[in-house]
């Protein structure tokens, strides 16, 4: 029985709406973040004091010491700068950010402000108990409070002036760290999220689409695979955390940070600090800063460091400034909520067995004919039906498309995660990226209707298949079925493109 090819494509058009409406029933609700209505204080913050910025004396000469620190499970490096001037200086510790790293990434801030007269401590991130998976916030900070007990145990550092540094995820570490220790003299925060890991992901990662002009269909693919990881840090609460801070905070962010919703971190801050009793804060939006207070990735901020500075140094007198919130005016355009959950059939074990099936699927038949040619011929292979060789190209042709649709869909995550890591990327490459993954879904839908129209009318016109036969064809339609039910979960076939 022979099908026409407009036939054929009308099925094909019919399961990919099918499809579509099963994506759309089976997937959580769609990640769409409102616009921010931000307080009024933000509408018309007041310019940065002049005492805040003025020039900053760095005629210190300094050491560099480096020392191993025991911690829990490892022991650490430690980098320590420190003024060669007599007396007790003020000191501070740098908590890094996310990933592995060493402490030289702080050495040109750790270098300048040692010559401002401040001692400072950098170390190596643990390895052990941190990993992409598995975060513990609380062990990060039990290191950063053993290389803060490290300085002040120095005979140039005031105990009563060594505090705690940190940046981005180091704003979730560092807070813990200082409602333990009422001893931290205080805590600097730079770009410091706020809001729970799983919302600043997708508050950056949207900010980053938005830039790049994605097709809504990749905000639904991205989502939904986030909503289905089964990471516990990412909805991690840290105002409890900061409700316990006791001590002068201050806190820097940057007007051109693409990676944190600056305006509601500020707002969950002084929420936060406000019902835990503390209005000791200080917090400063510089111009044109990055998430790492660099100008476009070059140098620093040219307020930056002697804030800093000077904050630290003039303490306690600047611990409750005049005017608590200051400096450029800060614009979020979309609020920072949260992914929703996906369902069981979206959890990231569910979605990794079906894509093994489908892959142990695709495996089984190449094996299986295998088997066949080592065990010799199976006479009804000769039978006057000789559809098999044909069947067979098809069910080949489905397992490349196949597994190259696997492939596209990781390239295509991977391009979009380095573009937002390097705040940068090009709208070109993400709309030619999703539509080579739009149409190796489509392609493997086309390909799944003809071949079961051709073994339909094998069928109809009595072709027999042997047993190994059948293990592959269940083998290849089974595990593309699995892929293309999976392609639909993540809005592969949903509307609009």
């Amino acid at each position: 029985m022979n099908v026409g090819r407009g036939t054929l494509g009308v099925i094909a058009g019919v399961l990919m709406v099918i499809l579509a409406a099963i994506g759309h029933l089976l997937s959580p609700p769609a990640f769409d973040p409102p616009p921010l209505t931000a307080s009024p204080q933000f509408r018309d913050i007041p310019p940065q004091p002049a005492a805040e910025v003025r020039p900053v004396p760095r005629t210190e000469q300094f050491r560099t010491e480096t020392v191993l620190v025991p911690a829990k499970n490892e022991t650490l490096k430690a980098t320590i700068r420190a003024p060669l001037s007599p007396g007790r200086h003020p000191a501070m510790v740098f908590v890094q950010g996310s990933g592995s790293g060493d402490g030289g990434e702080f050495t040109q801030q750790a270098e300048w402000l040692a010559r401002a007269g401040i001692v400072t401590l950098a170390y190596d991130k643990r390895t052990v108990g941190y990993s992409f998976r598995n975060r513990d916030f609380g062990l990060l900070a039990d290191d950063a409070l053993r290389m803060l007990r490290v300085l002040r145990e120095r005979p140039d550092v005031d105990p009563a002036r060594a505090g705690l540094w940190g940046v981005s995820e180091g704003g979730w570490v560092v807070p813990i760290a200082a409602a333990r220790d009422p001893r931290a003299a205080f805590v600097v925060l730079v770009s410091s999220p706020n809001v729970s890991p799983l919302r600043q992901v997708a508050w950056a990662l949207n900010e980053q689409l938005l830039r790049l002009h994605a097709p809504t269909g990749v905000r639904d693919l991205l989502t939904r695979a986030m909503g289905g990881v089964g990471f516990d840090f990412l909805r991690y609460d840290g105002v409890p955390a900061l409700r316990g801070i006791t001590q002068p905070v201050l806190a820097l962010y940057g007007t051109d940070d693409p990676s944190i919703p600056f305006v509601e971190s500020t707002e969950t801050l002084t929420r936060a600090l406000a019902e835990g009793g503390n209005t000791n804060y200080t917090i400063r939006f510089l111009a044109g800063a990055d998430h790492a207070m660099r100008i476009h990735g070059g140098r620093y901020a040219a307020n930056y460091l002697p804030t800093l500075a000077n904050w630290i140094k003039d303490l306690p007198r600047t611990a409750k400034p005049a005017v608590p919130i200051a400096g450029a005016t800060p614009v979020q355009r979309f609020e920072a909520t949260d992914v929703p959950a996906a369902p069981w059939w979206g959890d990231g074990t569910i979605v990794w067995l079906t894509l093994c099936l489908a892959a142990v699927g695709y495996v089984a038949a190449p094996v299986t004919e295998m088997v066949v040619r080592l065990r010799g011929r199976d006479p009804r292979l000769r039978a006057p039906v000789r559809l098999w060789p044909a069947i067979r190209r098809r069910l080949r042709k489905m397992a490349w498309t196949g597994l190259g649709e696997l492939a596209a869909v990781a390239a295509f995550i991977t391009l979009i995660v380095l573009f937002s890591v390097n705040q940068a990327g090009a709208w070109p490459a993400v709309q030619a990226g999703w539509l080579v993954v739009r149409l190796l879904a489509i392609v493997l839908l086309v390909q799944t209707v003809t071949t079961l129209a051709a073994v339909i009318g094998g069928l109809r016109d009595g072709w027999e298949p042997t047993l190994w036969q059948k293990i592959v064809l269940v083998s290849v339609l089974g595990g593309t079925a699995l892929l293309l039910l999976t392609g639909a979960y993540y809005g592969l076939f949903g509307f609009p493109w």
